[in-house]
């Protein structure tokens, strides 16, 4: 029901930046919070931001004042600026979206609740050096 595509993920020294982004489309339903994961080979899928319609948006504390999430409308486009990298953000990076049963639903309804995503990218690398 959703296509979601990211890119701009890279291999970069601690303090750097990287700005993902995820192209969305085929879409067939209204959705109200979209978000970013990660998840490395070794730990369970991490949510990391999210964004509501509006601009709201929330983050792990663990990337709080150094990840930043955006949303361009007219171009159907998810960032997330991630600045200040440090080595323990190397993971896989997922953008997602609700399904459609959960499409009306603000984050802070549906962005702890795993049961709630159901739309994918294949994800985009990023790995931080020392």
């Amino acid at each position: 029901q959703v296509h979601l595509m990211e890119s701009g993920g890279g291999s970069v020294q601690a303090g750097g930046s990287l700005r993902l982004s995820c192209a969305l489309s085929e879409y067939t339903y209204s959705i109200l919070c979209m978000g970013w994961f990660r998840q490395t080979p070794t730990k369970e899928r991490e949510g990391v931001a999210f964004i509501d319609d509006g601009g709201m948006t929330h983050y792990a504390d663990s990337v709080a004042g150094r990840f930043t999430i955006s949303i361009d409308n007219a171009k159907n486009t998810l960032y997330l600026q991630m600045d200040s990298l440090k080595p323990e953000d190397t993971a896989m990076y997922y953008c997602a979206s609700p399904v459609k049963e959960a499409g009306l639903q603000p984050c802070a309804v549906i962005k702890s609740n795993s049961r709630r995503w159901g739309n994918w990218g294949q994800g985009t690398q990023v790995t931080v050096s020392s």
